[in-house]
């Protein structure tokens, strides 16, 4: 053979190499693009989730824990905020409707308000979890998931009680937002443990009138909760609860100062409403209250500023609200032990649990826990 020909062989031979390795390729491509879209498919978008503002470190921590709570199952789930705005949690819940989610997880800025995404939802054949708060007057709200908030108020009221002595101890009360049917919540179960040590003169309420002249009855009906928490309400804002706490303070005679006991409804405000009264040179000594285990509050628990907080562990309700969607999506109904009437309907519910956590048990319970991590804190030396 000529040499001529040996190198038109060669080059002919070359091309069918690169033509069966460009194929391959192709192939290979091919292959990958329908595994991402297999992929794709497997992690179908059923859930969504819309919480209400992401201006508070709590619902941070929700969104979290929901993110890694479906990493090991075939769904994905959409989550957005409404930062207090019930238009805009409308909107979120109408936006995550259009993309076919199949479970709504909707923990309302305004409870009333609330019905009316919850309605749409049902109308879409969407099941709805109304979560930590309950959407009220509608019965379109298929179950709750929640802690049992009658109980973190109980905790918190037992805890003012456990560090008073003597009588006329002033106590100053603080509530959530009257759109919040949690706010009355809490407030139930505090009012009824202090009740009777308001009666017996263990403590004088020194902000609010309201309560006062309810001061010898045990169980109040809502509207005699709305009277007081409509003069105490925080709103559940840090601003809204300093400048409150400010306006009390400069209104108090010395005889409600000394050494006081403080109801704060929750982390954010109890922060405020500690540092204010810290600043009032009139005051030597606080207990007060708190929940939701924020980081910032546990620095201040450690720290002597804040005495304690009512711990609900978010991965339990977190993972009570997926086990439930799931349960859902699977055809199936989720476990009910306790029904909360919305005033429609008695919405079935499984609470989760609750723990206070003070200076003596942070460690144990948040640390030791994997809550968070020791490094997350300055510790006295």
């Amino acid at each position: 053979m000529s040499n001529k020909r040996r190198l038109i062989v060669v080059v002919i031979a070359f091309l069918l190499l690169v033509s069966a390795f460009l194929g391959g390729c192709s192939s290979s491509s091919k292959q990958t693009s329908n595994s991402s879209e297999q992929t794709s498919e497997k992690k179908q978008l059923a859930v969504g989730i819309v919480l209400p503002t992401k201006d508070e470190p709590r619902w941070i921590q929700d969104e979290t824990r929901f993110q890694d709570a479906l990493k090991n199952t075939p769904y994905s789930a959409e989550i957005l905020f409404s930062q207090g705005d019930p238009a805009k949690e409308k909107a979120n819940v109408e936006t995550l409707l259009s993309k076919g989610i199949k479970v709504l997880i909707l923990c309302p800025h305004d409870a009333n308000a609330a019905a009316a995404s919850a309605e749409a939802a049902k109308k879409a054949g969407v099941k709805v979890i109304s979560y930590d708060r309950l959407i009220l007057n509608t019965d379109a709200v298929d179950y709750y998931v929640t802690f049992d908030s009658v109980q973190v108020g109980k905790e918190q009221g037992q805890y003012l009680v456990d560090h008073a002595t003597g009588k006329g101890n002033p106590l100053y009360l603080y509530a959530g937002a009257l759109s919040d049917n949690n706010s009355f919540l809490f407030f139930q179960g505090a009012w009824e443990v202090l009740q009777p040590k308001i009666a017996d003169g263990t403590f004088v309420i020194a902000n609010s009138d309201k309560a006062v002249a309810l001061k010898d009855k045990k169980d109040l009906t809502r509207d005699e909760m709305a009277s007081i928490i409509g003069q105490i309400t925080t709103n559940w804002d840090f601003n809204t609860a300093k400048n409150l706490a400010q306006a009390n303070l400069a209104k108090a005679t010395k005889d409600l100062k000394g050494n006081v006991f403080i109801l704060a409804p929750n982390d954010g405000t109890a922060r405020s409403i500690a540092d204010t009264f810290k600043a009032d040179p009139d005051i030597k000594s606080y207990v007060i209250t708190g929940q939701d285990a924020e980081k910032p509050s546990i620095q201040y628990i450690i720290d002597g500023k804040q005495s304690m907080t009512v711990f609900k562990d978010v991965r339990i309700l977190v993972k009570d609200a997926i086990n439930a969607a799931l349960t859902y999506l699977d055809g199936k109904t989720p476990e009910s032990t306790k029904t909360y009437n919305n005033g429609v309907k008695d919405v079935p519910s499984k609470p989760s649990p609750v723990q206070v956590v003070d200076k003596n048990n942070v460690k144990q319970a948040l640390i030791d826990s994997g809550y968070y991590k020791e490094s997350d804190f300055t510790w006295p030396k």
